[in-house]
């Protein structure tokens, strides 16, 4: 009979027990990040170059769409993040364009941490406002980055004028960066003179200006910010673009392929980037390659690729789970430091494999 021993490596491995669960309320995520933002920043960039170096799992979105509601979509986000984050974990984010007719945000989120050895979920988290952080972030990271051979802009403009675009401004400002001249146009007047009030609140100093078509805004701006619903290219006009701006395309299907095909495109995410009907997928659709991609924003902080001067500078990031995941980890350890967390002892009850 053959005797079976027992791996030392195996008799080593500490015992395994189900971890305290928590709930983390929004106003909790806000208290955490806000004023913190230079550290969401660098979070961020430290969780692209871990991406990029492999250190992760990050499958392909997937996308619930309804039939009967074409406007409105849920994402799946499933990732895992290593480094000195080492959490696995999926958002859950809807997207309902039509709520802020009636006074409510467009996206909800919901941000589930799962615990690398048991699997079992230990947290979950408001996940809008971590989802909002993270883009801003990741925005602010690639103005840095890409507008390092051209000096910085001073004169940005906000096409899209929602949740995410003052998340984005907020993040701006937070590292350092200030204008000369803002300029806003939304399709919604009430909307653009809302966040025009927002920006003279905020206390900037630049002249802010309410632009009434999208060709003034993007030939009065040297940074572009694309935040808006849309499900297809709108903008479709390279000379617009003359002036060589750099460009934060957050939202991923505004710029027709004729722009970035006039481009220096940087992505986050190659293989992300280039589905679900994104700008950059109708590119490659169109020409059959990917060669117009010159490289991700990794590419750029690690050397290996420094964007001309030019001509413009397209950003396309799809919105990696790691980043949220690596976002609502620290805002669960800050929690968990500071004994503020809901722990809800008895979620998982049934724990006797045999009664």
């Amino acid at each position: 009979m053959t005797e079976f021993a027992t791996s030392p490596v195996a008799a080593a491995v500490e015992p395994k027990t189900v971890p305290p669960f928590a709930v983390i309320t929004g106003a909790q995520v806000q208290q955490v990040l806000q004023g913190r933002e230079k550290q969401v920043v660098e979070l961020v960039e430290q969780t692209y170059r871990v991406h990029a170096a492999g250190d992760s799992v990050n499958p392909p979105s997937y996308f619930l769409r309804f039939p009967d509601r074409p406007t409105s979509r849920i994402i799946a986000l499933p990732a895992s993040i290593g480094g000195q984050v080492e959490v696995d974990g999926i958002k859950w984010v809807s997207s309902f364009p039509d709520n802020v007719s009636s006074g409510i945000p467009r996206a909800s989120a919901v941000l589930i941490l799962n615990n690398r050895v048991t699997g079992y979920p230990f947290a979950c988290m408001e996940g809008s406002i971590i989802s909002a952080s993270r883009t801003a972030a990741s925005a602010a990271a690639a103005a840095d980055w890409l507008s390092q051979g051209r000096g910085r802009p001073k004169r940005i403009g906000f096409f899209g004028v929602g949740l995410i675009a003052r998340y984005i401004h907020t993040y701006l400002k937070a590292t350092a960066w200030s204008f000369d001249e803002i300029g806003v146009f939304d399709l919604s007047g009430d909307s653009a003179e809302g966040f025009k009030g927002y920006l003279e609140r905020s206390g900037t100093g630049a002249r802010v200006s309410v632009h009434q078509g999208p060709e003034q805004l993007i030939r009065n701006s040297d940074l572009i910010v694309f935040a808006t619903v849309a499900g297809q290219p709108h903008v479709h006009d390279t000379a617009w673009f003359a002036h060589n701006p750099l460009v934060l395309h957050v939202s991923l299907r505004d710029l027709a392929p004729e722009i970035l095909l006039a481009s220096t495109n940087i992505l986050d995410d190659v293989d992300h980037c280039l589905k679900a009907g994104t700008s950059a997928h109708l590119v490659e659709q169109m020409v059959g390659n990917r060669d117009f991609v010159d490289g991700t924003l990794a590419d750029v902080m690690e050397g290996k690729v420094t964007p001309p001067d030019d001509r413009p500078i397209v950003f396309s990031p799809f919105g990696l789970g790691v980043l949220d995941l690596a976002v609502g980890k620290y805002v669960y350890d800050e929690l968990a430091r500071s004994g503020q967390l809901h722990v809800l002892e008895d979620f998982f009850s049934e724990l006797s494999r045999y009664g």
